[in-house]
Formats: C-alpha cells, structure tokens, sequence
C-alpha cells in the first residue's frame, strides 16, 4: 500500500504545519528539527516559512525546499485544526 500524500497544508506561527492528506488523515508535522544549515535555514524567515505549498505529493518551498512524504506522514501527529475549504 502506497502513503498517504499531502493535498493541504498550513504553515503556524510555531514552525509546525497542518497537513491534510489524500486519504483524509489531518496532522500537525513539526518542521524546527529541519531548519538548520543554509539551505533549509531560510525556513527561519516566516513570511519566507509561510510560503510552503502541497504539490499532491509532498510539501515545497519557492526555492526548492521539501520534505520527504515519509517524514510528513510517519513523524508526524494527529490534528483536528485543519479547517475546510
């Protein structure tokens, strides 16, 4: 069985982000381990950190940045906080 991909997601003031995904699971992923070094350090920026987009498969930044969709769906936890569209 394939995982779970990412259709929605949310950046919080707190480094964390909502998820959404195709199988209708909705869960908080904390991104703070992940902002470190150059490239994923530009994460600290907010507004740049709250520019994250779902492309149907994992998650992105304008410049590049992504997160395996693993490490989206298994290290992340449970959340109703995610409204709908």
């Amino acid at each position: 069985m394939l995982r779970p991909t990412v259709i929605k997601a949310i950046p919080k003031d707190n480094y964390k982000l909502l998820l959404e995904f195709d199988n209708g699971e909705k869960k908080s992923f904390d991104v703070t381990p992940y902002i470190k070094g150059s490239w994923f350090g530009k994460l600290h920026d907010k507004p740049y950190f709250s520019s994250v987009k779902a492309n149907g498969f994992n998650i992105e930044w304008p410049d590049g940045q992504d997160i395996c969709p693993d490490d989206l769906y298994y290290n992340s936890v449970e959340s109703t906080d995610i409204p709908r569209i």
